[in-house]
């Protein structure tokens, strides 16, 4: 008899940039969109719950959606109610995730702005298939 293996690959068609600052989210949030001209606006938090019932894990997300291109902005808190979103970037405090078309030069901009703000640390690129827990990422 002929076995067929079935070989599943994620997805993960986003940009991702990791962001370190000791700002709480909503305020960081606020000086994101004053520097790049967003509207973030806070969603219902992120519910990941890895063992299926013992101590699932809430992370604040905030939405914002460019209408013209489709393109969708998702900021997440790495550190949630229990642990990290990203166990191995537990250095990073936030993660902005980009779904949909961004085009080179509008990304620069972005992270020209974000490494712009003050308060912020660090913003960097990041390739989300070299993140072992990317599956977490899936929503």
């Amino acid at each position: 008899m002929n076995k067929k293996a079935l070989k599943f690959e994620i997805d993960l068609d986003f940009v991702l940039i990791a962001i370190t600052s000791s700002l709480k989210d909503y305020r960081l949030c606020y000086l994101i969109n004053r520097e790049l001209n967003f509207n973030f606006i806070k969603a219902d938090d992120l519910y990941l719950d890895p063992n299926h019932g013992d101590n699932p894990a809430y992370f604040s997300l905030y939405k914002y959606s460019w209408e013209s291109s489709e393109t969708d902005f998702y900021f997440i808190s790495n550190k949630g109610s229990e642990g990290y979103l990203i166990p191995e970037m537990n250095k990073t405090d936030y993660l902005l995730m980009i779904k949909n078309y961004m085009d080179e030069d509008d990304l620069e901009k972005a992270l020209t702005g974000l490494n712009g703000i003050q308060e912020i640390i660090a913003a960097v690129k990041v390739d989300p298939k070299k993140i072992k827990s990317r599956e977490n990422l899936l929503f």
